[in-house]
């Protein structure tokens, strides 16, 4: 599986109750291919990633308005009406230092146990399993993928924001 392989964040789990909202997913996910490259290579931190109203539905914090301003470039670049795309980014410079490291500031330490998935640590902390970006973001230095844990890891996680 791949960094963006599936819906989440907050409206992940409605999203996905919808008929046919997976496949319009993969669909949208497959067209915007080169803006979820750009928005990684930029350290945009999503915390959603999800269709509502049959758009692909992009909610996240960049480390800077460059960074911003070349995730909507890309995006125009792939559809210039942005007719299928809805992207609310944030800038948040503070991150900018931590970012190519993983950024987390803050937080407590855990250790990956057998069973483990950042969706269920995301349910321990957050009580939502769809926040698991958070803790992905938190441990870029560490994960690729957030689904690849492994047992004894220690991973940050971050307060809830």
């Amino acid at each position: 599986m791949g960094l963006f392989d599936k819906m989440f964040g907050h409206g992940a789990e409605a999203a996905s109750q919808q008929p046919k909202t997976e496949e319009r997913f993969n669909e949208l996910k497959q067209k915007y291919q080169t803006v979820l490259t750009t928005a990684d290579q930029q350290h945009v931190q999503f915390q959603n990633l999800h269709v509502q109203d049959n758009k692909l539905y992009i909610k996240g914090t960049a480390p800077s308005d460059e960074a911003k301003n070349k995730f909507f470039d890309q995006i125009k670049t792939v559809s210039p009406n942005m007719d299928d795309i809805s992207a609310d980014i944030s800038v948040d410079s503070s991150r900018a230092a931590g970012a190519a490291v993983g950024g987390a500031q803050g937080g407590q330490t855990y250790t990956v146990k057998s069973g483990d998935t950042l969706s269920k640590i995301s349910k321990q902390f957050y009580g939502d399993s769809n926040d698991y970006m958070s803790i992905f973001y938190a441990n870029r230095d560490k994960l690729k993928d957030p689904d690849m844990i492994q047992v004894g890891q220690q991973l940050t996680v971050p307060a809830k924001s």
